[in-house]
């Protein structure tokens, strides 16, 4: 029997106490490959049930198909594409990846590579003198931002404003049946209104007036399928805006914590800069940014590994679980960059594979080459570090180090 009542596992891995550890508690919930829990949602938890979900049509994005409210509904009142199914979602994707990437910008990300080294020897040359450096505050998370500020052409002088809203609605995915969410939901709900009242007054500067940034691009698009509505701009930027920083933030931090709790492959990585493409790969599948997909509801009646899931049912799927599922990979707690066959679920899977994940890789390359060529013996604070609140965009919330 592959369904069954498994609530206090997931309790427990909602919980703030198993943030910094949560893969014993996967490893048990995978023994349940389809948990239904008591308020008849369900959550899949192994990789060949998770891969096959995201590959499966009758899954949809979009939490106006579930069949009772969550706090999702509440909070995406104008989805962005991510949280659309086709044909919508093929369609905004589509335009939004003509000014992001291949075939009508193929060189966009890679043309990157010498302004983001220039950011991250910037940000790495403000450590001199420093006994003691936040990899979080100074580094993980002004690198990202000021890149992504750059692409939309969003005022690097007006982050400030913008890390509140984006922190706001962060933290209301932190997704815990135990607590009330209402105040986190409110907060979110708000700082979404904020944000797209912001950004909509940075869309109306661009009309039709030249410039290259994507704001300025989708704004004036004149492609064969038109341009988007100025809603779906704004839905698509602040998406961009959210996503291109916070996961970045993540794999980098993650980045830099799995090395430094593995000496010999940090020194291996000094001395093979090429092994940095595989590394990223391990860690993507090892540590990943994204740890859960919470809201996903079922079109129709879905049969998973021999169980039914009724339609309209509220779906949560373990994506980093199935990244150390042992039935997919060998030794899956090992973190080994040499590591073959490595189709993580780091950055999803499906029509939904993370819009992101070339730039992501790239700074993510950049960044921890640069770190632990130029850091002088780094080494840890402490053992966990604090983390986020969130088990959804799971990171560090700050990570000191100690430098010679």
């Amino acid at each position: 029997m592959t369904t069954t009542e498994t609530p206090d596992i997931l309790h427990q891995i909602l919980d703030y106490s198993a943030r910094a550890d949560p893969y014993p508690l996967y490893a048990e919930l995978r023994k349940t490959p389809v948990a239904r829990q008591e308020d008849g949602s369900y959550v899949i938890s192994t990789y060949r049930e998770l891969t096959g979900l995201l590959h499966n049509p009758h899954l949809s994005s979009d939490v106006r198909n579930l069949s009772r409210p969550t706090p999702a509904t509440e909070a995406d009142t104008t989805p962005s594409f991510i949280n659309l199914d086709p044909p919508d979602h093929d369609r905004l994707r589509r335009l939004a990846m003509r000014h992001f990437g291949p075939p009508h910008t193929p060189g966009l990300v890679d043309g990157m590579r010498p302004d983001l080294t220039a950011i991250v020897n910037g940000l790495i040359d403000d450590f001199a003198g420093k006994e003691r450096i936040d990899i979080v505050d100074d580094f993980a998370y002004p690198f990202p931002v000021t890149v992504i500020c750059h692409l939309l052409g969003v005022p690097r002088e007006d982050e400030p404003r913008f890390h509140v809203w984006v922190n706001a609605i962060v933290d209301s995915l932190d997704y815990d049946p135990k607590k009330d969410p209402k105040e986190k939901l409110d907060n979110g709900v708000q700082a979404k209104e904020d944000l797209r009242q912001y950004l909509g007054g940075l869309l109306e500067q661009r009309h039709g007036r030249p410039g290259d940034d994507l704001l300025t691009r989708m704004a004036n698009d004149d492609g064969p399928e038109g341009r988007m509505t100025d809603d779906e701009i704004v839905s698509t930027a602040n998406l961009l805006l959210i996503a291109g920083h916070e996961t970045t933030v993540n794999l980098i931090t993650n980045g830099m914590l799995t090395l430094l709790r593995h000496p010999q492959v940090l020194q291996r990585l000094c001395d093979e800069p090429a092994l940095i493409v595989r590394l990223i790969e391990e860690l993507l599948r090892y540590e990943p940014p994204v740890h859960i997909i919470p809201w996903r509801a079922a079109y129709s009646d879905i049969t998973v590994a021999d169980t039914t899931i009724p339609k309209g049912s509220q779906i949560m799927l373990m994506l980093a679980s199935g990244s150390r599922d042992p039935d997919r990979f060998d030794d899956p707690d090992r973190f080994d960059p040499d590591r073959q066959d490595n189709q993580h679920l780091g950055f999803g899977s499906g029509i939904h594979l993370c819009f992101g994940g070339p730039m992501a890789r790239l700074e993510t390359q950049i960044a921890l080459n640069a770190l632990v060529r130029r850091l002088d013996r780094p080494r840890l604070v402490a053992d966990p570090p604090p983390y986020r609140p969130s088990p959804v965009l799971r990171g560090p919330i700050h990570l000191h180090i100690e430098q010679s």
